[in-house]
């Protein structure tokens, strides 16, 4: 519904305002189609509706900014959930102990990359926020792999959308052509058949 949205309106600057809200939900961990909203508009921008550019730097901007509320997060209320009091409490402080070390090796690689995996988008940040990751070590590997993986996923988009733009406007009405006679040759052997 989201992406409709995107669709819908990509000729004002609502178009940018809904790709960074659902790329900064996405990062901040809330379950929505950030990546996706941003192909959908890279693909609008290889047909003209939006600019690439500008869709690459609101991406970005979405990803960073919400990832870091989401460091916020993780590192208020995150880190009080999980050492509370109560069943299997000394299981979760376990798994805070093992998360710092963890995050001190590897914080900065988990943060980039996780810019490109689907559960690690939504959860790196309050994962580095609750392991005490320090805070200017993640919006340094934050803004590079925010910036990376809108510069990536959004030329992909638009390269892929030109791309099938062209293939449509080639071969598109042939095709459809093809697919319909199929069809229909389907129904009537499947009427006949049946008779």
């Amino acid at each position: 519904m989201s992406t409709f949205l995107l669709v819908a309106v990509p000729a004002t600057g609502l178009g940018y305002l809904l790709l960074a809200a659902l790329v900064g939900g996405e990062s901040a961990g809330v379950p929505l189609p950030g990546e996706t909203a941003l192909i959908t508009a890279a693909v609008l921008a290889s047909q003209g509706k939006l600019s690439i550019w500008l869709v690459i730097a609101t991406g970005a901007a979405g990803a960073i900014v919400g990832d870091n509320l989401g460091y916020l997060f993780g590192r208020k209320g995150g880190r009080r959930l999980l050492e509370r009091p109560g069943r299997l409490e000394e299981r979760r402080r376990s798994f805070l102990r093992r998360g710092e070390k963890f995050f001190a090796r590897h914080g900065g690689k988990t943060v980039f990359l996780g810019r490109w995996l689907p559960f690690l988008r939504i959860t790196a940040a309050w994962l580095a926020g609750a392991n005490r990751m320090h805070w200017p070590r993640f919006l340094a590997w934050n803004a590079a792999g925010g910036i990376g993986w809108a510069v990536s996923i959004g030329l992909l988009g638009y390269l892929v959308g030109q791309a099938a733009v062209a293939l449509l406007h080639t071969v598109g009405y042939v095709a459809l052509g093809l697919v319909a006679v199929a069809l229909v040759a389907l129904v009537a052997w499947a009427v006949f058949k049946r008779r």
